[in-house]
């Protein structure tokens, strides 16, 4: 936690509720507060969950995951239990709660493993999965972080065979978790193969499952898989949660192409890909600015 006065959480946290502010402006607010931590930051955050945007509100779920602060719990409970919310803000809501890792939360997963929303009952069934593997395996393999500086959903398989991986990966009869540690394993290895491999995701599987993709490919920010993204993202028959992640994804490579590609989109009819747009061409333009030569306060969006 950072040594920050309650006074200038406060107005970070007025930056961040502030429906009159650019959203670019917003995300940065939020992502300041995850990474200064604590209540005051989870309370600023929480007070966000009614906003319009499902898009800023995904994101807050997301951030108050990746905290990994158990004071979080009931705040991500209360909104993967709101039917009201919208499926990609309930679905980060559980996904969050298995990033926390913390026992307590199982009863509530295992509830919501058979919501009637696909994403959700993924999302808490990956949310359980992930706990099964920390009560068996602890903190032994590197589960809490990766490369990227990220809580993930899995851990990465314990195999280095890219043909291996990417066919457990494409195999939709092999458990959703199992499939989920060959993504982060091929996304570790980080070879032309091995992203080319996870590419081909995009094309196969549940939104959940294609939206992680694009997340991971968001990550990794190589130039060789802009095709990949642009199609999704342009495939309008395609769930707005898998677009909206491509574009993101899009943001982060930030080469002109990518630039050129968002730009085409803040029109789109459904409103989360307007706003990623939004996001992701912010998102360009820091990529490229002197500014990150010097610190990341945007961050990285999340699935």
């Amino acid at each position: 936690m950072l040594n920050v006065s309650e006074s200038q959480i406060s107005a970070i946290g007025q930056v961040l509720s502030d429906k009159n502010r650019p959203l670019k402006e917003r995300f940065r607010a939020l992502f300041t507060l995850k990474n200064i931590g604590g209540p005051q930051a989870i309370e600023q955050i929480h007070k966000c969950f009614k906003d319009e945007s499902a898009l800023l509100k995904h994101e807050l779920a997301y951030c108050l995951g990746q905290m990994q602060d158990p004071r979080a719990i009931p705040i991500l409970t209360e909104i993967l239990e709101d039917v009201a919310q919208e499926p990609m803000v309930r679905h980060e809501a559980g996904e969050a709660l298995g990033a926390i890792g913390d026992a307590s939360v199982i009863t509530v997963l295992e509830k919501y493993s058979k919501d009637r929303v696909p994403e959700v009952a993924e999302t808490c069934e990956l949310a359980l999965n992930r706990l099964q593997w920390l009560k068996l395996n602890g903190t032994s393999v590197n589960l809490e972080k990766s490369p990227y500086m990220s809580v993930d959903p899995a851990p990465p398989a314990e195999i280095d065979d890219v043909d291996k991986l990417r066919d457990i990966l494409l195999d939709e009869n092999i458990p959703l978790f199992e499939r989920y540690r060959a993504m982060f394993s091929l996304r570790n290895m980080r070879t032309s193969k091995s992203i080319l491999a996870l590419s081909e995701g995009l094309k196969v599987g549940s939104a959940l499952f294609k939206h992680e993709i694009a997340f991971v490919l968001g990550q990794l920010q190589e130039e060789i898989t802009v095709p990949y993204l642009q199609a999704s993202l342009e495939n309008d028959k395609e769930n707005e949660m898998v677009r909206h992640e491509c574009a993101e994804a899009l943001g982060s490579i930030a080469t002109p192409d990518c630039h050129s590609i968002l730009n085409k989109y803040l029109d789109d009819s459904k409103r989360v890909v307007r706003e990623s747009c939004i996001i992701a061409l912010d998102m360009c333009e820091y990529e490229n600015s002197t500014e990150f030569q010097y610190a990341d306060t945007l961050g990285k969006v999340a699935a």
